[in-house]
């Protein structure tokens, strides 16, 4: 046999061997299987990644001349123990400060720290410290290197009443878990809103407790890749999102208020979480909204009062995952422009017992969507037309939600501007009178309340 025949089945013959060879091997028993790589990993131990731009270094005659002068607060960071505690004697000082001791600071409101207008004015890189009272100041303007007037890049640490103005971002934390972020006060620069920075940013951080917080005149409060945070009792206003949750899991968000932004509370991509007793109002403007949902899932809505919005809560192609629901129940939604909106939406959002009043539309369904893929339950509709013969505030028939002449504004959405306009009032009128074509349903509600539900806001 020459070389030119038997060549290629010896070519074949050693590549069979070595795809066997190569072809894992499954354990006879399952339970002899390793775990799958990673699986086993302690991440809360794992240490933290140094995902920041470096930190520009500024020379005092490239900062305001208002800090020319000013003792450095760095001083007083340096000379005190790691554990103890600096009670900071009254006054303005000079940042930039790096705290990266475990070190319990104490301003008592009276302390100033400004970084002159340039950089970051205080980096706290360490575990288990706090800062409280303290006044911070004057960053940079810079979205590059994250400008901020306080960044946190260690765990267990405490912030807690400061006073934050003129900084681009205000509280920033990457990579940090388990802090404690309460009774801060926050405001961006005076720059339009696209410009500013977020008032409170979390990015992969978890387990961190933000209570008491005023955010106001800034972009966004925002988390990203960040699980398992609790949101409670603080306010938001002037920005653009009030709180934006960006591939993030199980926060809670309870007893806020966020009023006169652009939108109130946003999941995006996200799996769990519960907006709980929260006040949201005055989301307006051509995106204005209160609750909004895109791709998100396994999500509790209860107890909120929304009102004065452009729209209640918006929601897209969600819930997202197979089998998975959103909870929307015991909320109040009051005159709002639309009070839920659906879009290409599969079905899965469970609505109960809430209580929909004054609003121009209450629900809206456009898109892929189609009725009686949702469940609507006990829910009190102030446009419900039926009886309660036997008084036990249920209606005697079902609510039925049909789309006339809205079909138009819903296709089109250019067209809402027009959709109270009198022609369209008398052209909705003359399709509920005597229809031409065939009304769509959008919802119907088997056991409408008759009377409010108690336990409902407002």
């Amino acid at each position: 046999m020459t070389t030119k025949r038997w060549f290629p089945l010896l070519s074949g013959f050693l590549m069979v061997s070595s795809l066997l060879l190569a072809a894992p091997t499954e354990p006879e028993n399952a339970a002899d299987k390793p775990p799958a790589l990673g699986a086993t990993a302690d991440m809360s131990t794992a240490p933290r990644v140094n995902v920041d731009r470096p930190k520009p270094t500024f020379p005092l005659y490239e900062r305001h001349k208002r800090v020319h002068g000013l003792k450095p607060f760095q001083n007083l960071v340096d000379a005190a123990p790691a554990g103890s505690v600096l009670q900071v004697p009254p006054g303005i000082y000079a940042g930039p400060v790096t705290l990266d001791k475990p070190l319990t600071i104490e301003g008592d409101g009276m302390v100033t720290i400004d970084a002159g207008d340039r950089g970051t004015v205080f980096i706290m890189r360490t575990d288990a410290a706090t800062l409280r009272g303290v006044h911070l100041t004057g960053s940079g303007d810079s979205h590059d290197t994250d400008d901020s007037c306080l960044d946190v890049r260690g765990h267990r640490n405490r912030i807690e009443q400061l006073v934050i103005d003129n900084c681009l971002f205000g509280i920033d934390l990457k990579q940090s878990n388990d802090n404690t972020v309460i009774g801060n006060k926050v405001r961006s620069k005076p720059v339009d809103v696209g410009v500013r920075g977020d008032g409170l940013r979390l990015w992969y951080s978890h387990r961190n407790l933000l209570e008491g917080n005023e955010i106001s005149d800034s972009r966004d409060m925002v988390a990203w890749y960040s699980n398992d945070n609790i949101y409670r009792r603080n306010f938001g206003t002037r920005s653009r999102y009030s709180l934006h949750f960006m591939f993030a899991k199980d926060n809670i968000v309870e007893d806020n208020r966020f009023i006169d932004n652009a939108v109130g509370v946003y999941f995006m991509y996200t799996e769990g979480g519960v907006l709980r007793n929260n006040l949201i109002s005055h989301a307006t403007g051509a995106t204005g909204m209160a609750i909004g949902f895109k791709e998100a899932s396994n999500t509790l809505i209860e107890g909120n009062e929304i009102i004065y919005c452009a729209v209640g809560i918006g929601s897209d192609l969600s819930p997202f995952q197979p089998d998975s629901k959103i909870w929307v129940r015991n909320n109040r939604f009051a005159y709002n422009g639309i009070a839920l909106q659906f879009t290409s939406e599969l079905g899965g959002n469970v609505v109960t017992d809430n209580v929909f009043e004054g609003n121009l539309t209450n629900v809206v369904q456009s898109g892929r969507g189609k009725a009686g893929l949702n469940e609507w339950v006990g829910n009190y509709w102030d446009d419900y037309t039926g009886f309660d013969r036997n008084h036990d505030g249920t209606g005697d028939t079902p609510y039925e939600l049909y789309a006339y002449a809205d079909q138009i504004w819903i296709e089109m959405p250019t067209a809402r501007f027009f959709k109270t306009a009198p022609v369209l009032e008398l052209l909705d009128f003359l399709e509920r009178l005597a229809p031409f074509s065939s009304p769509e349903l959008t919802l119907k509600d088997e056991r409408p309340r008759f009377v409010k539900p108690k336990g409902v806001p407002g």
